[in-house]
């Protein structure tokens, strides 16, 4: 029989599996530039570069994600109950305490960031502190607390630099291709078929990037209700409190979609969204899974 347990270790297996086919994807793009060019070297140049990009997303991604979305941090004194979730069940996860935030938003929603769970932070809008109980919002706390011990928090932040990175050097082949710079290959075997797989990887590249970056969202988004409910030993409130955040429908005020997939529901009004573009899977199967329905 399926468990917390089980789910955790699929979810785990399917996201590592992931991150490989973007790897695959960086290395077929840098491959492909390096042989349209004849130049070898443009391949370790891709290999490097999203690495630079990676580390450099590591020391800053938390600043930035915080900055996007106008969060402020606060004490004990401004907001003490969920000052004091946040540091109990910090002790109870074997956490350190992260930096609490606050997001002046009606739209209920939280999200977690950070490098790592030493220098992690919490925030959560004004919304939501004002439609969750305690043990709701002890629910969304501990799925966010969740996300900083799985290491959530890194990984997102390492998907969006890939999918960008992705993106860019796909649009940068197609420019290549239309105004000329690759060497001649007409007298060359495969040299057309060269050029209509590159002319297809450029297309697809980004939406495969998107696709998987929304599916490793959608995974992690399962494995830290899952944790979250094995850490306050209580589903239900995490449940309940999934249930009203979807009974909003209005967007937040700042959301941006290079953060949508941190917060704990989208930010953006889903509504006339498909499914297989959807940041976050849909609220009726987290629940399902939390209540083992």
């Amino acid at each position: 029989m399926a468990t917390l347990y089980t789910q955790q270790s699929k979810n785990v297996s399917k996201t590592w599996l992931l991150m490989s086919l973007f790897l695959v994807i960086i290395v077929g793009i840098g491959y492909l530039f390096s042989q349209y060019y004849g130049n070898p070297n443009i391949l370790y140049f891709f290999i490097i570069f999203s690495v630079v990009m990676n580390v450099v997303s590591f020391w800053y991604s938390d600043k930035i994600a915080l900055s996007m979305n106008h969060a402020q941090e606060i004490k004990k004194e401004n907001a003490p109950e969920l000052w004091n979730i946040v540091e109990n069940l910090s002790i109870t996860a074997g956490l350190p305490m992260p930096k609490v935030y606050i997001i002046q938003d009606p739209a209920p929603n939280a999200f977690a960031t950070g490098r790592n769970k030493e220098h992690a932070v919490v925030a959560v809008t004004t919304g939501l502190l004002g439609i969750l109980n305690k043990n709701e919002l002890e629910g969304v706390i501990a799925h966010e607390l969740s996300h900083i011990g799985n290491r959530d928090i890194l990984l997102s932040t390492v998907v969006v630099v890939l999918v960008g990175f992705i993106s860019i050097a796909a649009d940068m082949f197609m420019r290549s291709m239309l105004f000329g710079g690759g060497r001649d290959r007409d007298s060359e075997n495969g040299g057309g078929i060269l050029m209509i797989v590159g002319v297809l990887l450029s297309i697809l590249s980004p939406i495969f990037a998107t696709l998987i970056q929304l599916a490793i969202s959608r995974k992690r988004e399962f494995l830290a209700d899952a944790s979250g409910a094995l850490l306050t030993r209580y589903p239900e409130g995490l449940a309940s409190a999934l249930q009203k955040i979807s009974q909003y429908s209005k967007p937040m005020k700042y959301a941006n979609t290079a953060t949508a997939h941190m917060f704990i529901s989208n930010p953006f009004s889903t509504k006339k969204v498909v499914a297989l573009f959807a940041t976050h899977p849909p609220v009726e199967a987290r629940i399902k899974a939390l209540l083992g329905k």
